[in-house]
């Protein structure tokens, strides 16, 4: 009897099946546009570089304090000014959240088209955020992310988990023959996100090819404090087989106190892909090796889409009509192999 109900069972849900198709075969034949019509919905490279209504953005981002944020600034700046039908209205660098707060409620007043921003503090920022996109702004939101979806309309941001994947992948290669390699971590500050993930990839890629992080310490992202970190890494490790850095600004000093105590017995990964490194790399003539690229370009292409938002244009490779809501930039590694493919976008630290 069960076998007799399990037959019926299949034949009705064959039944239904072969009528889905009829009916499918019915809708594609009968009633459906072509191809060409079924994907011609945004609008087209053409279009978008095509000067259309002047729009207003308003952008704020933290202090210029390193080279990095200054390169974001700039980037903001010269991607604005190539544009004929954008008119820029940035608010002076600040990492006070205070002040950012009140940047932000004055193009709210001023009714800016759209805001792009680089929050000092994401969390602290977000209120301020709903409260434009509540005023009908749409908000780029750039590099650190804010508390809620509701805050942005768009997110711009770099892969720091990637950067950690790319920075123990290449290690992996150089040292996948050294199953007790000496792998060190110079990171930046410890209590950031940003620091969190790029050490969680490096420890993920290096476990992949059988290796683990053998000494750590944390600097700030800046020259001194790099060059402390180095020097104390330095002498607790008398043999050292890898060191990544995370930030080529820090790099700087970390270079310096490499150099100082005359090691050389190791290969080093920078982060970020300052010029300094990019030179180093092309030169070939110091331990550095590679860096992995931590765009400087975020704010710049921030104002791209803000300008595509608030025109109501949309990012013309892609089939679906709209600007996505969230994109993660890549972190690719530089070595001396294709440098040239990337120094003129490198930044001064």
């Amino acid at each position: 009897m069960r076998s007799l109900r399990t037959h019926r069972a299949r034949v009705v849900v064959a039944g239904v099946a072969a009528l889905a198709a009829v009916g499918l075969l019915a809708g594609c034949t009968a009633g459906s546009t072509s191809a060409e019509e079924s994907v011609d919905q945004g609008t087209t490279s053409e279009e978008n570089a095509a000067t259309g209504d002047t729009v207003t953005i308003g952008f704020s981002g933290p202090a210029a304090d390193h080279g990095w944020l200054g390169a974001i600034n700039s980037g903001a700046l010269a991607a604005a000014a190539k544009y004929p039908d954008v008119t820029l209205q940035a608010a002076e660098g600040t990492n006070d959240v205070t002040a950012q707060i009140a940047a932000v409620e004055t193009f709210i007043n001023d009714k800016v088209d759209a805001i792009v921003l680089l929050p000092s503090d994401g969390a602290a920022l977000t209120e301020v955020a709903i409260k434009a996109m509540q005023a009908g702004i749409p908000v780029i939101n750039v590099d650190r992310e804010f508390s809620s979806p509701f805050a942005a309309r768009s997110t711009v941001l770099g892969d720091n988990y990637g950067m950690g994947v790319s920075a123990g992948t290449y290690i992996c290669e150089q040292l996948g023959d050294k199953p007790g390699a000496v792998v060190a971590e110079i990171a930046g500050i410890d209590s950031l996100p940003l620091t969190q993930d790029r050490s969680a990839g490096f420890k993920d890629a290096l476990s992949d090819c059988g290796l683990d992080v053998s000494a750590r310490v944390a600097a700030d992202f800046t020259v001194q404090g790099g060059e402390a970190a180095a020097s104390q890494l330095l002498s607790a490790n008398p043999q050292i087989d890898a060191i990544w850095n995370h930030d080529d600004d820090q790099g700087i000093g970390v270079l310096a106190a490499i150099t100082s105590a005359g090691r050389d017995e190791f290969i080093m990964v920078g982060g970020a892909g300052s010029k300094n490194a990019m030179e180093a790399i092309q030169a070939d003539d110091s331990v550095l090796k590679a860096t992995i690229i931590y765009p400087s370009t975020q704010a710049a292409d921030g104002i791209a889409l803000a300008r595509l938002i608030a025109q109501g244009k949309t990012a013309s490779d892609l089939i679906t009509p709209s600007v996505p809501n969230r994109i993660v930039l890549d972190a690719p590694v530089v070595t001396k192999d294709n440098v040239a493919d990337f120094i003129d976008l490198a930044f001064e630290s």
